[in-house]
């Protein structure tokens, strides 16, 4: 099985910044994508940004230009760098991997825990 540990969040003025950290451990065979969703009060959970092992990237337009996401494929860790936000950034940001159990398994999806972003105007 995978764990996934995410670190980084916290409360910022809107136009500052925050590095958010996903590492994967555990019994892991490979990993094909590793991502970021976040959540707010009564909303669903949509996708930030994606990245696969090939490092294409993937963002939602209310991120792009400002958030960038990037992964390291030797530690297993992804990594949400977040600039200029605004408060409509606030959420609960989630790690999500796409994990392959074994040669002839299939792919199975991770989450974390959840870290809270806060942007106060």
């Amino acid at each position: 099985q995978v764990q996934l540990v995410e670190s980084g969040g916290g409360l910022v003025q809107a136009g500052g910044s925050l590095r958010l950290s996903c590492a994967a451990s555990g019994r892991i065979f490979s990993i094909a994508v590793m991502g970021w969703y976040r959540q707010a009060p009564g909303k669903q959970r949509q996708a930030v940004a994606t990245v696969t092992t090939s490092g294409n990237t993937n963002y939602a337009d209310s991120v792009k230009g400002r958030f960038t996401i990037s992964r390291d494929n030797a530690k297993n860790t992804v990594y949400l760098q977040m600039n200029s936000l605004k408060s409509e950034d606030t959420a609960v940001y989630y790690c999500n991997v796409w994990h392959r159990e074994s040669d002839s398994g299939g792919l199975k999806p991770y989450w974390g825990q959840g870290t809270q972003v806060t942007v106060s105007s």
